[in-house]
């Protein structure tokens, strides 16, 4: 994981403008999402392996998903890049009888965070700098 400044940290802003926003540079509500927090992801590479994410922490009310409207307020945290290498392929120890082979039969993560290499980094600030630069216009 790498830190990125950005002139974002700690903007305060109704949660449905931030996520419209946020859609036009192809950022997605996290899956991590709860009622208090969350983070806009928006990936990197092909791959889908190095992302730019953006926290949030819920400052008023509650947030209830991806829905087409809350009364949420957040907070904008810290952004940064991440990167996951996975085993690719079937994980073969996966139990071919139970039900939840059918969820996990893919292989753990090698390294959930791993080193991020620098043109990535790159890619991430230079994103980052176009939404900091449009941002809620």
């Amino acid at each position: 994981m790498k830190a990125l400044h950005s002139s974002l940290d700690q903007t305060e802003e109704a949660f449905d403008n931030v996520r419209d926003y946020l859609h036009q540079f192809e950022f997605t509500l996290g899956g991590n999402w709860d009622y208090d927090h969350g983070s806009f992801d928006r990936y990197l590479d092909e791959a889908h392996k190095v992302w730019l994410r953006i926290p949030f922490e819920v400052t008023l009310g509650q947030l209830g998903g991806d829905t087409d409207e809350t009364d949420a307020m957040v907070r904008i945290g810290t952004p940064y890049v991440l990167k996951h290498v996975y085993n690719e392929g079937v994980d073969h120890s996966a139990h071919l009888m139970t039900a939840s082979a059918l969820i996990n039969q893919f292989q753990a993560p090698l390294d959930e965070d791993a080193e991020i290499e620098s043109e990535w980094i790159g890619k991430a600030e230079r994103l980052l700098r176009e939404v900091e630069q449009k941002w809620l216009n």
